[in-house]
């Protein structure tokens, strides 16, 4: 029954994790990418498992009512956003009912309330950064493998990648995620490059040149960066391509050279150099302001940032008599938000660069009551550092999408902090942790808050308090 291969009929019933949508077909669970609840439409099986079969959308035969029109020419295809085929208000009730699941399925939790999501004012053109790949061979489209002719797909490709694959790379025309300058200094840096005979960088043969354009902006200040990532440190090429990108586009307020000379596929060069500018741009997230480097780790969404933020300070309900713990704290950002309610806050991270970046953002907004402290927090946190700097009132975790390290969930189940809000990119991973922490701690609210419009991710904060 439907094995790989066969195209077949399907209503949509639901939508599963991932954001795809789910058919059934005599109690089997059928996968397929973007559709939405209540289309109708022809499929091809494209993955055939024991107890589920993948799908990919052929044709749309009836349209749910919660289908619209994508605003990007690329949507359907392209990695950077695969839900803009859904209105905005359903992609909030679906992330409020995926944190749902999650919890009742994986946590076991029974009848869990939990807030309605947090939208985003401006759902598109919302990221300070985009990350743009360059390759040699572009991703083809339908209409163009469907051709009796033969194709080429070798070119300077310029765009982002289609889901699931790193070959080729999705020669984009159009963007609806940054500031629409992001996609213009784009195509100019394509065209460039195509115009003097730039090579492109080749992931197979590891030659070529240019791999990675990546454009920061400011939401509080007028800076922009263009960060260009190459294979090799050639003044000769690159020094005129920022002269000209500053010439087209005054907006730019500083320019970087990042050299990648190693096989991994990263933006992140093993070393720097600044073409133009001081080297960095400024934004804020409340009143703190913070020198954002090339590479140094920031919120994408700024105003939901804020939105964030100011939901785990009213959860974490900080007196001016309590030591706060910020546990995964990164560059430090949530941990100055927090640092003014605070009497001493700690922020602990792995990331030696990040609590360099953190002290130095301390340090820049005259925040004298954090302190940082860089190790593995499953060695680092637990009961010598409460010696050090005294039992928290308050703990604030931060995880990464794998969630917490087991030891460090037991060190909190250990320590009773009477306060304690969970912030987490991943509501399935955090549910894990939230059943394991139910020993101790009552969950007293969720709340879903949409950092990323157009695509299924969800940020949710969680608030905890000992049980009596």
């Amino acid at each position: 029954m439907l094995k790989k291969g066969t195209e077949t009929e399907l209503t949509i019933e639901g939508v599963a994790f991932e954001g795809k949508g789910i058919a059934k077909v005599d109690g089997l669970a059928v996968f397929v990418p973007n559709t939405t609840p209540g289309d109708r439409i022809r499929a091809r099986i494209t993955k055939s498992k024991k107890n589920y079969r993948e799908g990919k959308l052929l044709e749309v035969l009836e349209e749910g009512p919660r289908r619209i029109e994508p605003k990007c020419q690329h949507a359907r295809v392209c990695g950077g956003c695969s839900w803009q085929h859904v209105d905005y208000d359903y992609q909030l009730e679906f992330k409020k009912e995926q944190v749902r699941d999650h919890m009742e399925r994986i946590g076991g939790f029974d009848n869990i309330d939990i807030n309605d999501t947090i939208g985003c004012d401006q759902p598109f053109y919302y990221r300070n950064k985009m990350e743009y790949s360059i390759g040699h061979r572009r991703w083809l489209s339908p209409e163009e493998i469907n051709r009796d002719e033969y194709v080429d797909d070798h070119c300077f490709a310029a765009g982002l990648h289609v889901p699931g694959r790193f070959d080729k790379v999705l020669n984009i025309q159009d963007c609806h995620l940054q500031h629409p300058i992001s996609y213009k200094i784009l195509d100019f840096v394509r065209t460039w490059c195509i115009n003097h005979d730039v090579p492109p960088y080749d992931t197979i043969d590891h030659k070529g040149y240019m791999r990675n354009v990546v454009i920061r902006n400011s939401y509080h200040t007028d800076d922009l960066m263009v960060n260009l990532v190459t294979l090799k440190d050639d003044s000769e090429i690159v020094s005129p391509l920022s002269e000209a990108l500053v010439n087209e586009f005054p907006e730019i307020t500083t320019v970087i050279n990042n050299i990648n000379d190693r096989k991994n596929p990263t933006a992140v060069g093993r070393y720097e150099k600044v073409l133009y500018g001081p080297g960095y741009i400024t934004d804020r997230i409340g009143s703190y302001h913070f020198k954002i480097d090339a590479n140094a780790f920031f919120q994408t969404n700024t105003r939901q940032a804020e939105e964030l933020y100011e939901v785990a300070k009213k959860y974490a309900d900080i007196q001016p008599d309590d030591t706060v713990y910020d546990l995964y704290c990164g560059v430090g950002t949530l941990s100055l938000f927090l640092s003014e309610k605070a009497k001493n806050l700690l922020g602990i991270e792995l990331s030696n660069v990040a609590i360099k970046n953190a002290r130095k953002n301390a340090e820049s907004n005259d925040v004298d009551n954090v302190d940082f402290q860089q190790g593995d927090m499953q060695h680092v946190f637990g009961e010598l550092i409460t010696k050090k700097y005294g039992a928290p009132d308050c703990l604030i975790t931060d995880p990464p999408r794998a969630g917490m390290h087991p030891d460090v969930v037991e060190n909190i189940n250990k320590l009773k902090v009477p306060k304690l809000v969970y912030v987490s990119c991943n509501s399935s991973t955090m549910a894990r942790d939230l059943e394991k922490m139910s020993e101790v701690y009552d969950i007293e609210e969720l709340q879903p808050v949409d950092m990323f419009p157009q695509t299924y991710h969800i940020e949710t904060v969680a608030k905890l308090r000992l049980k009596n």
